[in-house]
């Protein structure tokens, strides 16, 4: 089986990122906020304007991209996956958000953080806009997905677990299965 995985809300927990950086960044500047759990964008999470929520990401997402560690079990889970599944690691992942010294480097950043962080893999797919093409193109047989708009779309063709994150609470449909943690990950594939 070909399985996808996400980055950003599947391999990290970017809910904990968003909240922990972006009130450490809203009291150092200055900056009103109130957090919103159920929002996926990190400027309405953080109930900021689109520009301070650029100007964090331009603070923080060299940090983010290299040293903030992977979810808990998400090595290992995914090398026993690997034994008998090809693993994609389907990302959005781009230079929006980078420090002009840091652009360009985002292949970079993510080669150098999959690879401290253990996380073995067959390729990356690195996608703009839907990643249900990049997902059908590349005969993925089953997604870990944690973005709404992607679950529901993809889902549409491709089997999806859901990674469970406040932003996502009300995803639900056919071919969409709701997973809790990495080792939750390994045991709804392992059952199929």
């Amino acid at each position: 089986m070909r399985i996808g995985i996400d980055m950003d809300g599947v391999l990290t927990d970017l809910t904990r990122f968003v909240t922990d950086y972006g009130i450490k960044f809203c009291y150092e500047n200055h900056i009103k906020y109130k957090i919103h759990s159920k929002e996926y964008n990190e400027a309405s999470a953080l109930g900021i304007s689109e520009e301070n929520a650029n100007k964090f990401w331009n603070r923080y997402l060299p940090y983010y991209a290299t040293e903030y560690p992977a979810r808990e079990f998400a090595s290992e889970v995914i090398k026993r996956l690997k034994e008998h599944n090809e693993i994609y690691i389907v990302t959005a992942r781009n230079e929006d958000g980078l420090p002009q010294e840091a652009y360009g480097k985002m292949k970079d950043m993510v080669n150098k953080w999959l690879l401290d962080n253990n996380i073995k893999y067959d390729k990356i797919v690195y996608t703009k806009g839907s990643k249900l093409p990049y997902c059908i193109e590349n005969n993925i047989d089953i997604m870990i997905e944690d973005a709404p708009m992607n679950i529901k779309e993809i889902s549409t063709k491709i089997p999806v677990l859901c990674f469970d994150n406040p932003y996502n609470k009300e995803i639900e449909g056919e071919n969409i299965t709701r997973v809790y943690s990495w080792y939750d990950v390994l045991s709804v594939i392992e059952s199929k």
